[in-house]
């Protein structure tokens, strides 16, 4: 199908070297992707691989490593939507990496950043971002972990809850109040006082825990950026790394036509195969243009995004929403498309639907981007 050639969008060539680079990974976990997917906990093979790949360096400025001067937004959505479309495990192992780290690589101190970043570049150590607790979620405003300077430290309680990457982690880069502000906080994950536990199974299984902050003394330098600035860096993060969702779920939503194309062309009924049957075709065909539109739109942001992050994450935001709500339509077409295949446990069309569902809520859930938006549009006009 030509919706994968890699230079259909015109992609400048490194992109379409990655994009390369990219699905040649995913290609080779297919033997340990569905056990993978299944799995709460980080998949040796998987990361193993993902690490010999050199992939995870694009998370990180070339300073420490990385493989461009500078975190690009383009490049980790060109990646991110070759490998979801094999594994949503391997996809969210290398995504994490940059969203667990960016943060501490645009604000944080030398020493901090010297000691971890090159580790996140090479995959020998894992990130993670702690945002979320118990009855706080999309208004981080409500958080209710805290930040206190003591001497030469900074003291952390508090609770974290379904943070992705946790119990597996190595850091947490972890947002806390402090005094009338929130603060970023980079928190090493063998601190005395940090403990995790997984009370959580989503319906698409995925590297999840509750990280449990008593009494957690890190060294001052450990705060990221300034006092209280916190927020600016999370949103930095948002800008840079949300329209990677998109490229996540167009990669998923192709992988789910490819596989109801090939059955409804393989089968037979009535006579027929059934890819000439009824609405079958309709269905195939506003498949393929969904994708091909949520394409269009998650590649102009992206490459808008790389240019200036902050200045254009109304347009990362459009496209998070459209793709991910694109993939949510294309693999239900595609599981009514297959029948009774289609629902079977164990397969991969049935792991997609279960796949697709949660991207419509990670990263900002649509109803709470819309309303971003829409308060954006409302205030400044097109």
């Amino acid at each position: 199908m030509s919706t994968s050639e890699p230079g259909l969008f015109e992609l400048p060539e490194k992109y379409r070297q990655l994009q390369d680079e990219a699905r040649e990974l995913a290609v080779s976990i297919r033997d340990v992707a569905e056990r993978a997917d299944e799995s709460s906990s980080t998949d040796p093979d998987v990361r193993d691989r993902l690490a010999a790949s050199g992939l995870p360096a694009l998370a990180v400025p070339a300073r420490w490593g990385g493989r461009f001067e500078q975190v690009d937004s383009l490049a980790m959505t060109v990646v991110r939507e070759q490998l979801a479309a094999e594994s949503a495990h391997l996809d969210s192992m290398f995504a994490m990496q940059g969203i667990g780290s960016y943060g501490l690589a645009i604000a944080g101190s030398d020493a901090v950043r010297d000691h971890w970043l090159p580790r996140v570049a090479s995959l020998d150590a894992i990130a993670a971002l702690g945002l979320t607790e118990p009855h706080v979620g999309s208004d981080l405003k409500a958080l209710t972990t805290t930040a206190e300077v003591d001497g030469n430290e900074i003291v952390l309680n508090g609770h974290k809850s379904f943070i992705t990457n946790g119990g597996d982690a190595d850091f947490y880069s972890v947002l806390a109040r402090e005094d009338d502000g929130y603060s970023l906080v980079c928190v090493p994950a063998d601190v005395a006082g940090v403990t995790t536990h997984r009370p959580h199974q989503i319906i698409a299984p995925h590297v999840l825990s509750d990280v449990v902050l008593e009494n957690v003394r890190v060294p001052i330098d450990h705060r990221i950026g300034e006092p209280g600035k916190g927020f600016a860096l999370v949103l930095a993060t948002l800008a840079t790394f949300r329209v990677s969702v998109a490229g996540a779920s167009i990669g998923m939503a192709e992988s789910a036509l490819r596989l109801a194309l090939a059955h409804a062309t393989d089968r037979e009924q009535f006579g027929g195969p059934l890819a000439r049957l009824g609405s079958v075709p309709e269905h195939l065909a506003s498949c393929w243009t969904d994708i091909e539109a949520a394409r269009s739109l998650t590649y102009r942001a992206a490459a808008a995004s790389a240019r200036d992050a902050r200045g254009n994450l109304h347009l990362s935001s459009m496209a998070k929403v459209a793709a991910t709500e694109t993939c949510g339509r294309v693999v239900d077409r595609c599981v009514q498309i297959m029948g009774r295949f289609g629902i079977t446990r164990g397969t991969a069309i049935e792991r997609l639907y279960r796949e697709a569902r949660p991207m419509r809520i990670y990263e900002g859930s649509t109803e709470v981007i819309f309303d971003s938006l829409a308060k954006q549009l409302i205030k400044n006009g097109l």
